[in-house]
């Protein structure tokens, strides 16, 4: 696994398997920061929230929704699936801690990386996180508790086309609550009419550095 710094100055990795990048080359937090704090956490009123990530990969998402729970007084139940853990030994070189200056950081961000699979772990009084590793071709959602939010976070469709079927984006539709939604840095046109045709109400908004626009899934 390759790591490479981006231009914001904090690491993203290089999936050897799908040759990807985890996050934008223009700079790995700004652009989780734009989509998933900004455009997703912060747009939802409740004091308790559940998240499903699409996704755990680095964990940088995982991280950042940690530190917004604690400094708004939220709850946060953290669902992730990821079909291809990242190491241990690759965590401890990502520079993530560089940006976000809390004591309790490295603790905290192995915590999330090292903690069981497949059960719900509690990481701190405001703050579960629940892994799943497997694809999401095979997760039953009838076992997976109803989510405020989606961060769909997966490799490009031009890397996973799989992972963009209308299949696997109806799955997420039914995991969400009524008027929860989908949020995720791909505009693609052809993503936006498939979800479109399962139900969703497409919002476009505009994107982060290097992005012209990002796409809210809302299931109306």
């Amino acid at each position: 696994m390759k790591i490479q710094k981006t231009k914001d100055g904090s690491h993203t990795l290089v999936s050897p398997k799908f040759g990807e990048l985890y996050h934008s080359h223009n700079g790995s937090l700004q652009e989780a920061l734009h989509i998933f704090i900004k455009n997703g956490l912060k747009n939802i009123s409740s004091d308790t929230i559940t998240v499903f990530e699409m996704g755990l990969g680095s964990g940088l998402n995982a991280i950042l929704s940690y530190y917004y729970a604690k400094n708004k007084n939220k709850k946060i139940d953290y669902i992730t699936i990821e079909a291809y853990p990242v190491t241990i030994e690759t965590i401890k070189q990502l520079n993530y801690n560089n940006f976000i200056e809390e004591i309790s950081f490295k603790e905290i961000f192995n915590k999330i990386h090292t903690v069981n699979w497949e059960q719900k772990i509690a990481i701190s009084e405001f703050f579960n996180i629940h892994k799943i590793n497997k694809k999401i071709e095979d997760l039953e959602i009838k076992k997976i508790t109803k989510a405020d939010i989606v961060f769909y976070d997966a490799f490009a469709p031009n890397a996973q086309a799989n992972l963009w079927k209308k299949e696997v984006l109806t799955k997420m539709y039914q995991l969400l609550k009524p008027n929860a939604f989908l949020i995720t840095y791909c505009a693609k046109g052809s993503f936006k009419r498939t979800l479109k045709e399962i139900g969703f109400e497409v919002i476009v908004l505009p994107g982060p550095i290097g992005k012209r626009e990002i796409t809210k899934a809302l299931k109306i």
